[in-house]
């Protein structure tokens, strides 16, 4: 009887003194070297790969953000600050309906098919608005001009970036809607254009964060 007691008791101290170790190694020293591994070579990934303006973090080149004017009342959806250039459509899947103190905008696709009567008139929506709010005196968007991630949102719905068409394609709605040279807005585009990564990776690129902070300071500027 004592040897049983014996023997559970040694059994329960190695599984604790395992259990201490392991909690040790895998809760503690594991998460502090590659903490500190990540912040010595990659700190601006480690930290969410902030962006700042005017010494402070204005957000991150990873998350899109929306340029849209207050809430007017009786209005559910803003309108586009059409002063700024604008990100791809953020439909994702839809808004949150738990925390309602934030109006947050959950990651994800619409899961919809590419036949969806829905899906389809979204489409076609937002490429009236498109052709509509960038033809501008002396300048017409044709149809064919728009390309698919004006109007459609990405596969998380917050994609940061967006082609250099559809940036190419506000320049100049963004130039008269600031008071600046086309030629101007066009170069800010073309420096803002990031291209594929090594060479093959992706396609090319503009980061709408990036571009609007360097489109703030031109207009200060002036």
């Amino acid at each position: 009887m004592n040897n049983s007691v014996t023997g559970t008791a040694r059994l329960l101290g190695a599984g604790l003194r395992a259990l201490l170790v392991l909690t040790l190694v895998c809760g503690v020293v594991y998460p502090l070297v590659v903490t500190g591994i990540a912040q010595g070579l990659f700190p601006g990934r480690a930290n969410g790969s902030e962006i700042e303006a005017d010494g402070e973090v204005v957000g991150s080149s990873l998350i899109g953000q929306s340029y849209t004017l207050p809430l007017k009342e009786g209005q559910k959806t803003p309108e586009p600050d059409l002063k700024w250039f604008q990100g791809r459509p953020a439909n994702g899947l839809g808004t949150n309906s738990v925390n309602t103190q934030y109006r947050l905008v959950l990651s994800g696709a619409t899961n919809r098919s590419a036949d969806d009567e829905e899906l389809i008139q979204w489409v076609k929506d937002a490429k009236a608005a498109v052709i509509r709010d960038n033809s501008v005196g002396g300048y017409t968007v044709e149809p064919s001009e728009v390309p698919a991630d004006a109007v459609t949102s990405s596969g998380s719905g917050l994609d940061p970036d967006i082609s250099p068409q559809y940036a190419h394609l506000q320049v100049h709605r963004v130039a008269q809607r600031n008071g600046l040279p086309v030629e101007q807005v066009e170069q800010l585009v073309d420096a803002h254009t990031e291209s594929r990564t090594l060479g093959f990776i992706g396609e090319p690129r503009v980061n709408v964060l990036e571009l609007n902070i360097a489109l703030k300071d031109l207009t200060a500027k002036r």
